[in-house]
């Protein structure tokens, strides 16, 4: 195991109802900017909840800025940090999923890169999105209600910003963006529609893959907590598919995503984000949602890169998939373990390949293009994939091996 420190802060205040006790958390005499986005949070009655909750003590004012996109997107989380500024706004409040607390972090941070008439300077702020944020040294302060488990926003320090007019989609990490507090109320899951509910499986599912499928570096504490999530989420993920309704399925996959990149299993490991990276052009370009874009590559992933993991894929086949046929040799076992992970997301109804998504090999070079242009050039655990292993990994994404 590599050396690390693991640091967290998070408050998490899990269970149903536990959205009242936003009147305890958020300071009585904040100002407070409600975020959230395409309307689901009022439809659903979560705002009113939130802002009678915010009402219920204190003397807080509460100003509300809504329209933050499924991939956020740069321009409008200016308008956001703008309208922080206006209204000297000193605690944010995201309600909704990743995106919504992934473009809230990024509203936290960049508050304070002014110009003289107390606009957000544009440029300041993408700079500081293409350096990770990670220079910016105050935030405004945040807190979530989680509605969509599936990027484990409320538990981290990170997040992923969509920049349309530049066709960029960036990651960013600062500590000043931990959440001061979480509230996980799984009930509010019940409301998602399906196709949400099985990109949070699945984006859940990848963040630990992309933490535990490397090379052993005898650590096992972490493997066994991912091996477990990874479990989990199979199981759990057929059954929300079959059984909707199942508030205690609901439980499980919403803490198990949280649980999947609140930095715990990642600590001392090696780690591979190439799916990640790859898988944000296609976004970019294609407006394909996140998670769907991870299922696609990810196949391609193990795939092209079985030599270098083979001893982890051998592993996640035997303790994941239970895979010990003594008749199988290595490479049998891996194939069968990935056409296993293919199959876990069809059943899902998820696409694994480029032509699922109405997408040919024409489709691969301008994400090759886009890889170099944001330097995405050094790749995985090893710094080794270069842009001719995205080409082809994405060569082999164009069809599907899997089963039905």
């Amino acid at each position: 195991m590599n050396n690390f420190q693991y640091y967290n802060p998070v408050r998490i205040v899990f269970g149903e109802g536990q959205i009242e006790q936003l009147s305890d958390l958020v300071p009585t005499d904040a100002r407070v900017l409600i975020t959230y986005g395409g309307g689901s949070a009022q439809r659903t009655g979560t705002l009113d909840e939130v802002k009678t909750a915010l009402a219920a003590s204190g003397n807080r004012t509460v100003f509300e800025f809504g329209g933050i996109e499924a991939n956020p997107e740069f321009t409008t989380l200016l308008k956001a940090a703008d309208m922080v500024n206006e209204h000297n706004i000193d605690f944010l409040l995201a309600v909704g999923g990743g995106s919504v607390i992934d473009g809230s972090k990024f509203v936290a941070l960049v508050s304070s890169l002014t110009e003289e008439d107390g606009t957000v300077s544009r440029d300041q702020a993408w700079d500081a999105l293409t350096g990770y944020c990670k220079n910016i040294d105050s935030a405004v302060d945040l807190g979530a209600v989680l509605t969509i488990p599936a990027t484990g926003s409320e538990m981290n320090s990170g997040g992923v910003i969509n920049y349309s007019e530049r066709q960029a989609k960036l990651p960013f990490g600062n500590p000043l963006a931990f959440p001061k507090f979480s509230i996980l109320d799984p009930i509010k899951t019940l409301t998602l529609p399906e196709r949400q509910v099985m990109n949070g499986v699945a984006d859940a599912f990848v963040h630990v893959m992309e933490q535990y499928l490397t090379y052993p570096v005898n650590a096992k504490v972490q493997d066994a907590f991912a091996e477990s999530l990874l479990k989990i989420l199979i199981d759990e993920g057929l059954v929300v598919k079959q059984d909707p309704e199942n508030l205690e399925t609901r439980k499980n996959i919403m803490w198990t995503a949280t649980m999947a990149l609140n930095g715990l299993i990642g600590t001392g490991v090696p780690q591979d984000w190439t799916t990640h990276m790859v898988g944000h052009e296609l976004t970019s370009l294609h407006a394909i949602d996140h998670a769907r874009t991870l299922t696609i590559v990810l196949p391609s992933v193990m795939r092209e890169l079985k030599e270098s993991k083979k001893e982890k894929l051998l592993q996640y086949a035997r303790n994941v998939w239970n895979i010990t046929d003594t008749d199988l040799d290595d490479d049998a076992i891996i194939e069968t373990a990935i056409v296993y992970t293919e199959n876990f997301f069809r059943e899902l109804g998820l696409p694994v390949s480029l032509e699922d998504v109405d997408l040919t090999e024409s489709a691969i070079d301008p994400i090759i293009k886009q890889l170099e242009v944001h330097n995405m050039v050094k790749l995985g655990e090893h710094g080794t994939n270069d842009l001719e292993v995205s080409r082809r990994i994405l060569q082999r994404a164009v069809t599907s091996k899997a089963s039905s």
